[in-house]
This record gives C-alpha cells, structure tokens and sequence, in this order.
C-alpha cells in the first residue's frame, strides 16, 4: 500500500492541479467576493492586502507548479532559501514596480510565459536543457528571471482593478507579504511531501513522471492563455 501511495499520490495530485487548470485559467486568480473588494476598496486595507497576497499565492496553481519544479531537487535548507529568496526578490520588484508605474502588460502573454516557465523547469529537471544547450543553465538566474515574469503576472492581476492611490503603497506592500506567508505555506506542504518520496527506491521513476506532468500542466496553462489571447485582443 505504501508503494502504491507513493508511486501514485503525488503524481496523482500534479494531474489534479493539471486537470484543474482549465477551470480557473481565465479567471486570473481572483474569485468574485475578493474582485467586488479590489473594486471598491478605499484606503489602506492592510489586513485584507494580507489575506488576498496568501489567498493568491496558495490557490495560484501557476506559481506552485513552478515552485515545485525550482526545489525538486534542492535538499539543503541553505540552498532552499537562497531559491526562494531569488524567485521572492524577483516577484517583488516587478509587483511593486508594475502598479506603482502602471506598466501594461498584456495579462494572456504574461501569464503564458508563467505556464513556460513550469515547462522549462520540468524540462530543466529531467536534463533537457542541458543536453539541448551542451551545458548546464544557472538555475538561480533562471529562477530570478522568471520571478520577474511571475511578479509581472501578480501585477497585472491588481491593474485591472485600478486601485486608487490613496493607501496604495501601504496595500502593495501587505499584499507582497500575504504572497509570501502564502509561499511559505505552500513550500512547508511541497517541502514535506518531496522529502518523504525522495526516500523511496522509485523516486527516479517518480522524478520522471512528475516533471513530465509539470511540463504537461505548463503547456495546459500555455495553450489556454494563448487561445484568450487570440480570442479577447
């Protein structure tokens, strides 16, 4: 039974985040009760921002798939933080940067460049980008690089509700923290469950079929964006 739940639990969770995209990838994240606030919010909100950044984060299955794909393979807790610290330093300036200077991003393209980020670390994962390019990539740069996309992503999600500037920063700033107590969350439960099948015998067999799965969601989110793209422009 053990083996079974480990040949097939986490892999099984992975489909159900991949069967799951199509449900909410048009609706960016943003369920009816939190957009009806984003729009008539007034002033500094700092509990609420809090509660929407960890709201965003846990549910965001884009920003989780990718995250699972950077620390499949990291096992120290140094080198964990020095990951999350660059995809955190990298969502956080384009998130700021992007509402505070109103920069417009088109929020279909942005968010396909998420689905290939998921793409490229599962492919990055299981060797192939090292074998397509003859050397292997700096990961942490790919992984702060994509969190400028990421970040861009988060931003254009808030644009759309044009937030007044009353209290702005204030909120920008709390909804950057709930983003990141919702990381944290979300890296305690990914952190555990790697952890637990990197004991089994079958964890190259499981390395093999998740990150196929990754990169099978990616291209899901990918396609989807593309199709509201050409659909809605």
């Amino acid at each position: 039974m053990s083996n079974f739940f480990f040949r097939y639990g986490f892999v099984f969770l992975i489909a159900i985040l991949a069967i799951w995209l199509p449900v909410d990838a048009f609706a960016h994240g943003v369920d009816d009760k939190t957009r009806a606030f984003l729009q008539q919010n007034i002033g500094m909100q700092i509990i609420p921002f809090l509660y929407i950044g960890a709201k965003h984060m846990v549910t965001g299955y884009d920003h989780l798939l990718f995250l699972v794909g950077v620390l499949f393979f990291v096992n120290k807790p140094r080198d964990v933080l020095l990951y999350v610290s660059m995809f955190t330093l990298g969502h956080s300036i384009t998130l700021l940067y992007g509402v505070l200077s109103n920069v417009q991003v088109n929020i279909y393209l942005i968010d396909a460049i998420i689905g290939l980020s998921v793409v490229y670390k599962g492919f990055d994962n299981l060797g192939g980008v090292e074998r397509l390019l003859g050397k292997s990539p700096n990961a942490k740069l790919a992984v702060l690089i994509f969190g400028l996309f990421h970040g861009f992503g988060l931003a254009t999600k808030l644009q759309e509700f044009q937030l007044p500037d009353d209290g702005l920063i204030a909120n920008l700033i709390a909804f950057n923290i709930g983003v990141e107590l919702g990381q944290f969350t979300a890296l305690v439960f990914i952190l555990s469950v790697i952890r637990f099948c990197r004991k089994h015998s079958d964890f190259t067999l499981f390395t093999t079929i998740t990150n196929c799965l990754l990169m099978t969601a990616g291209l899901m989110l990918i396609g989807f964006q593309l199709t509201g793209y050409f659909t809605n422009t």
